[in-house]
C-alpha cells in the first residue's frame, strides 16, 4: 500500500527542459515532490534524468515517467505513476506542447501539421484535465493544500500568427478547455488556470532566435527582453500555492507586454 506523502505533489508534462523544467525547479524549491514527463526517446530520457538530478538538489523526491501524451492510452499509467509513488496529486501542469511542422502561408497548412498540433496541444490537454479532475474529486483536499490544474497555452490565444495558424487554433481550444474545467470544478475549490507565454527563450524558439532578437530590439516587447522559463514558473508557483484567491479560470499572459495594443 502506498504511503501518503506529507509533501504536496506536482506532475508536469513536457518537463525535460524549457518552461516545464523551470516550473519543476520552482515547485521543488517550494516544497513539492515532482513527477517529470517527456517523450520516451533516448535524448529526452537523458534530459529528464539531468533535470531530476537538479530537482533532487532542492530536496524534492522525484519520479520520471516518459510517454507521449498525444497517445491517450498512456494517460492512465502517467497518473498512476504519481499515485503509486506518493498517493496524491495536488498540482497538474499540462505544459507539453508542439508547434507547426513548418511555418509558412496558412493557405499551405497540411492536415498532418494540423493534427499534430491538435493531438498534443488540445486533445491531450482535455483528456488529461478530465482524468486528473476525476482523481482530485475522489482524493479531496489534503490538509490545507490547494489543488490545481494549470494549462500552458500561448500568447497566440490573443495575438494571431498567420504563419502558424494550426498552432494558434490548437492553443485557443485549450484556453476554452481551461474555462470549462474551471467552471465545472469551482464549487470543489479546485483551481484551473491558464498560462499564456509570450516570446520565451527555449528549445522551441531557438530556430527563430535571430528573428525575435531583432523584433525585441525594435520594441515588439515593451520590456525589451526575452522571457525565460523562470518568469513562467513564478506565476505557476503562485497558482499551485492557491494564491490567486477567488478566481475561476484565470488566464495570465506572461509576455512582457507583447500583446498589449501599443504604438
Amino acid at each position: 500500500m502506498t504511503t501518503l506523502s506529507s509533501k504536496p505533489v506536482a506532475v508536469i508534462t513536457g518537463s525535460a527542459r524549457g518552461i516545464g523544467k523551470g516550473c519543476a525547479l520552482r515547485l521543488a524549491q517550494s516544497g513539492f515532490n515532482v513527477l517529470i514527463n517527456d517523450l520516451p526517446t533516448d535524448t529526452d530520457r537523458a534530459a529528464l534524468q539531468a533535470t531530476a538530478d537538479e530537482l533532487r538538489a532542492h530536496g524534492a523526491d522525484v519520479a520520471i515517467h516518459a510517454c507521449d501524451v498525444a497517445d491517450l492510452a498512456t494517460h492512465e499509467a502517467l497518473v498512476a505513476a504519481a499515485l503509486h509513488r506518493w498517493g496524491r496529486i495536488d498540482c497538474w501542469i499540462n505544459n507539453a506542447g508542439v508547434t507547426v511542422k513548418q511555418r509558412g502561408d496558412m493557405l499551405d497548412a497540411t492536415p498532418e501539421s494540423f493534427d499534430f498540433c491538435i493531438d498534443v496541444n488540445t486533445k491531450a490537454v482535455f483528456f488529461l484535465c478530465q482524468r486528473v479532475a476525476r482523481h482530485m474529486l475522489e482524493q479531496g483536499q489534503i490538509g490545507d493544500q490547494h489543488r490545481s490544474i494549470v494549462n500552458v497555452t500561448s500568447c497566440n490565444v490573443e495575438a494571431l500568427a498567420i504563419t502558424r495558424a494550426e498552432y494558434c487554433i490548437s492553443k485557443t481550444a485549450s484556453s476554452m478547455t481551461t474555462k470549462l474545467f474551471a467552471l465545472r470544478l469551482a464549487e470543489h475549490d479546485i483551481g484551473v488556470y491558464e498560462i499564456r507565454p509570450g516570446i520565451i527563450e527555449t528549445d522551441m524558439t531557438k530556430p527563430v532566435k535571430a528573428r525575435y532578437d531583432k523584433l525585441i530590439a525594435e520594441g515588439i516587447v515593451p520590456m525589451k527582453r526575452w522571457g525565460y522559463p523562470a518568469d513562467i514558473a513564478s506565476t505557476v508557483n503562485a497558482m499551485a500555492q492557491g494564491q490567486l484567491c477567488y478566481t475561476v479560470g484565470q488566464a495570465v499572459t506572461i509576455g512582457g507586454g507583447l500583446t498589449l495594443p501599443h504604438f
